[in-house]
């Protein structure tokens, strides 16, 4: 069984403590981060690799960046998403949004930090979301032609509430890039392409959230998004065993604003 996590820590440095004390408590097998807010100079490797976790980072000062932590082997490490560009033009992305790596020979992950997208106004916002997006659909079909029989993880903080049970007040967030139907249309291009939505895979309950704002008492309301998703290719859903939101960091002290979402694979 491999046990594999998603977390928006939101600055790997304000919640470090957060983080150890849930990676000595659950002790998954592999660890998404996202919004990790460093370059790979500050990233805290040697604490992280004290609990036994091999680290891979690819960083940005003040702003996004993703991690991945594996008490596996990791080799074939590609940071940056082919083919994303930061502008119109088709610029080189510089944002630290995108890595994979494979597991232990076995399976491959992929974590993301979609664009926010807003405001829908600005094409350098929700524009830059879309054709992100893009990318991340071609990258997706790739992997599935190339590696049809390698179980292949897509997973992070997506940015997108896929359908109207993923938000607490649908009328509200309507015109939010993360609901908008073109954001919404990208993610579901994923799933017609093949992939499974682990969470939707066992349950269809409207209120699974992932994401709590600070503002307004939106935890103590339980006003959340469920924007973190873990995406499995073919291989990887038919070796699906479970997978569930550990809503246990959000009531922490000094949390993040999201909370680990993690699926089970059984491999051999």
């Amino acid at each position: 069984m491999v046990r594999i996590a998603t977390f928006n820590v939101n600055s790997v440095k304000a919640r470090l403590p957060n983080l150890l004390a849930w990676l000595k408590a659950e002790a998954p097998d592999v660890v998404l981060l996202q919004e990790i807010k460093c370059v790979d100079e500050a990233f805290p490797a040697l604490e992280i690799e004290d609990l036994g976790y091999q680290v891979a980072v690819h960083g940005q000062k003040t702003y996004n960046g993703v991690a991945i932590l594996s008490r596996l082997p990791l080799e074939d490490i590609t940071p940056r998403l082919p083919g994303a560009t930061g502008s119109e033009d088709d610029q080189p992305d510089a944002q630290a949004r995108y890595i994979e790596a494979l597991v232990d020979g076995k399976i491959r992950v992929c974590c993301l930090y979609l664009p926010n997208g807003n405001p829908i106004s600005e094409d350098r916002k929700f524009g830059y979301k879309l054709r992100w997006m893009d990318k991340l659909v071609d990258r997706a079909r790739i992997l599935l032609e190339t590696e049809p029989d390698l179980p292949v993880v897509i997973a992070g903080d997506y940015n997108v509430c896929p359908t109207d049970d993923d938000v607490y007040d649908p009328k509200g967030w309507a015109d939010d890039a993360l609901c908008r139907p073109e954001s919404r249309q990208r993610f579901r291009a994923l799933l017609h392409m093949g992939y499974t939505d682990a969470i939707r895979a066992v349950t269809k309950a409207p209120g699974v959230y992932t994401f709590w704002d600070y503002q307004a008492g939106a935890w103590q309301k339980d006003h959340g998004l469920r924007i973190d998703h873990l995406l499995l290719n073919p291989a990887a859903a038919d070796k699906l065993a479970n997978a569930g939101v550990d809503r246990k960091p959000r009531g922490e002290q000094k949390a993040s604003d999201h909370t680990p979402t993690w699926v089970e694979l059984t491999l051999d």
